[in-house]
């Protein structure tokens, strides 16, 4: 594989800093050099140049709470039901979605059948199909009666539940130590309900004693524990208990925002804005209006997690993108909507937007060193755009302005460069 120089691009490096001109030589999968300014010349070597006619370069994008596995389908046992066959194959497709938007990186949250994450991350590894670096979820872990919990009195079969259902630390080591040997990198739990399932938001099932073994078995065994957690009180109990990972914490109080805020360099918060947004204002045409999600707790909970998010922006917590993307109101390939969310309800500003996908990404990926930067001896993932997401963060949901996409220092979608033309077909 040949040296790739590009030049004449508008750097994004991921560290903070402004953007500047300059150009980035790519050596194999990963940055050999980044320099400001640069000639374009052929002083390297042997290399192929992309000339990207001042186009915005930056490193490719992460989403933390991915469900490849979810159908774009409007309710849990769509998505469950679906035979495994494929869902398979349906997993694959959408992971190439997803790189094909800019995500070269992606946290699964949790998938619908025990096997589906660990499948696909695996087929990705090895070359078989495109996709993005991809952290392997279990199935979803819930009580008896819990969110994910389908079934029925007369159909007491696991196989037809969404998620993976146990009571007692005993059948938690279980369920842990099953998923560990399917492969997966993160255990998922269900510390709290959901409304579109008739479970409260504010409800905090599991017991001290549950929750203990089950992180407790994971990081025995060297995983990685991520929890559904919207009421208060689940997400102290992700704190007292070391989940690393935190989902939604809607209704965190300050008690468990002055937890997070002491403990904010071991703890990642994705809080699914664009579930709630679009459960509440873009779900008519599947029976849920605004009265419908009003009556459901829904547009109290959005109101309460967008003062939340504000006070856990200003407390400098990590909130990083990642919305339960997979719903039939908010299809996959749709994501780089959090990032305007974020800029639109929590009041951040463009850059820490793009600082929460690209470098707070490389550290959900537990890769801070290689990943998420645009710095010598990372790793070649880069997105080319025809446009400025500091001035415009919606540029980044319009898969035509994404002229290219690079993962593992190879062209996944390579950039149009006609004769006398940059990258974005501006005359040079």
């Amino acid at each position: 594989m040949s040296d790739i120089l590009i030049t004449n691009a508008r750097i994004f490096d991921g560290s903070g800093a402004q953007p500047y001109s300059g150009e980035v030589l790519i050596q194999g999968n990963r940055i050999a050099q980044v320099r400001r300014g640069g000639s374009g010349s052929s002083s390297y070597g042997s290399q192929q140049v992309i000339d990207a006619a001042g186009a915005f370069l930056m490193p490719g994008m992460t989403e933390a709470h991915t469900h490849f596995s979810w159908n774009d389908q409007p309710s849990l046992a769509a998505i469950q039901m679906m035979p495994p066959e494929e869902h398979i194959l349906w997993c694959m497709r959408v992971a190439r979605r997803y790189l094909d938007m800019g995500w070269t990186s992606c946290v699964g949250a949790a998938t619908a059948k025990a096997r589906l994450d660990v499948v696909t991350r695996n087929a990705i590894e090895s070359g078989d199909y495109p996709g993005p670096r991809y952290i392997a979820g279990s199935q979803e872990i819930a009580h008896l009666g819990g969110l994910g919990d389908q079934t029925l009195p007369h159909l007491p079969f696991q196989e037809l539940s969404f998620a993976h259902v146990v009571s007692g630390p005993e059948e938690m080591r279980k369920a842990v130590r099953m998923f560990v040997k399917f492969g997966v990198d993160q255990i998922k739990l269900n510390l709290s309900g959901e409304y579109i399932t008739g479970l409260s938001a504010e409800l905090t099932p599991f017991s001290e004693e549950e929750i203990s073994m089950a992180v407790r078995e994971a990081k025995r065994l060297g995983k990685r524990v991520a929890a559904h957690a919207r009421s208060s009180e689940s997400v102290k109990q992700c704190i007292r208990h070391g989940i690393e990972v935190i989902y939604h914490a809607s209704f965190a109080d300050e008690e468990a925002l002055d937890m997070l805020e002491a403990n904010k360099d071991k703890h990642f918060l994705a809080p699914g804005l664009a579930w709630l947004i679009n459960t509440c204002y873009n779900a008519k045409e599947f029976g849920i209006t605004t009265e419908v999600a009003e009556q459901m707790g829904y547009m109290r909970e959005l109101e309460a997690a967008i003062e939340t998010m504000k006070k856990v922006h200003k407390r400098g917590i990590k909130i990083l993108p990642g919305g339960d993307y997979g719903f039939a109101w908010m299809p996959h390939g749709t994501n780089a909507k959090d990032l305007e969310y974020f800029v639109k309800y929590i009041g951040m500003s463009p850059m820490e937007a793009l600082m929460s996908a690209t470098r707070e990404g490389g550290k959900i990926m537990m890769r801070p060193h290689e990943l998420g930067q645009i710095k010598e001896g990372f790793l070649a993932d880069l997105l080319l755009v025809d446009g400025d997401p500091l001035a415009d963060i919606t540029v980044l949901q319009k898969a035509d302005r994404l002229l290219a996409v690079m993962k593992d220092g190879r062209f996944h979608k390579a950039p149009q460069v006609a004769e006398g033309r940059g990258a974005h077909g501006h005359r040079n």
